[in-house]
């Protein structure tokens, strides 16, 4: 992104967080000295508006970016928890297909397909909220109640029973609640965990002295061999990594490798990137997960780069270069 592009986004950063006569003069005046400014403000603005419900997406790290990511951030997390605390029992299907799904006895199987999203009511009065291309088995009793994440993520609305732990196994990484909100993404190396409330521990079982204790606001990773469990308190961050729970996906200065491996992960339709250096550019900002296209049009028009759709890729760079 040019010097001109930067502060044209810079300006729309501000003038959306404050618009202020001061700041509209200061503006105008930036606006008017020089015709470039004026087309960097168009792109700036079209960036702005191909962004479904997005605050910004910027190549910069703006505090005001930042601010109002965080706006959305609050506004997001009051109204995930007023669905999912009430128990949304509907399955939402991102993409129009059904998830599979069988009960044998006091067991429940739930399996996602590749951008869907379930909400899920268990026996003990649980909710599972499962993601895309995810599964998991329940096993629930009087004596048990156990949920193993087979593959992918889920977010877990628990049911307080001081008497019978809440567990999830993530292959041999534990986490257990007693009554509290957490999830657990898996992957081959161990377990993302995130707390939205109460406490929760979580381990390995192969090295359960490291076991960990982690409240609302915490994030940890839970390695597959034997190191130091990596943990973290940041709030805003566990809300916008659980973003998808509201069909979202949030960036706040992630990469853009990063954000294209998030849309990839809900759409048959993939994004590659076809130039390795375009994959550092940072951006900010909100999506639906299942609008590919429109954040491929809005990297386009924020970092100036091309943008080729075909019937099964969107390529962001050169098209030639991802042959």
């Amino acid at each position: 992104m040019s010097r001109i592009d930067e502060e044209a986004a810079q300006w729309l950063a501000r003038l959306k967080g404050e618009d202020s006569v001061e700041m509209q003069k200061a503006f105008e005046a930036w606006h008017e000295a020089d015709p470039r400014h004026q087309g960097a403000y168009l792109r700036a603005e079209a960036a702005w508006t191909m962004l479904d419900r997005a605050e910004v997406l910027t190549h910069g790290d703006t505090l005001l970016a930042r601010r109002a990511l965080e706006a959305k951030l609050k506004r997001s997390r009051a109204i995930v928890s007023r669905r999912y605390v009430m128990g949304g029992a509907v399955a939402a299907s991102l993409t129009g297909a059904v998830a599979t799904g069988y009960v044998l006895a006091n067991r429940l199987s739930v399996a996602t397909a590749v951008g869907e999203l379930r909400s899920v009511p268990l026996k003990d009065r649980s909710i599972a909220s499962v993601n895309t291309n995810s599964q998991i088995d329940v096993d629930m009793t009087t004596q048990i109640r156990h949920v193993a994440l087979v593959k992918g993520e889920a977010w877990f609305e628990v049911a307080k029973n001081p008497d019978v732990p809440f567990v999830v196994s993530a292959g041999d990484i534990r986490v257990r609640a007693v009554g509290t909100a957490f999830s657990v993404r898996r992957h081959d190396a161990g377990a993302d965990v995130l707390v939205t409330e109460g406490t929760v521990e979580a381990w390995n079982v192969n090295d359960k002295d490291k076991r960990v204790t982690l409240t609302a606001g915490h994030e940890a990773f839970v390695p597959v061999k034997s190191e130091v469990v990596a943990v973290a308190y940041r709030p805003e961050e566990v809300e916008r990594k659980l973003a998808w729970r509201d069909r979202e996906i949030v960036l706040n200065s992630e990469s853009l490798a990063e954000a294209v491996a998030e849309f990839n992960r809900y759409n048959d339709r993939q994004i590659v990137i076809s130039d390795p250096a375009l994959g550092a550019q940072k951006l900010v900002g909100g999506f639906h997960v299942d609008q590919p296209e429109t954040f491929a049009r809005a990297v386009h028009a924020a970092l100036d780069v091309p943008v080729t759709l075909t019937d099964d890729r969107i390529i962001i760079g050169t098209a030639g270069a991802a042959l």
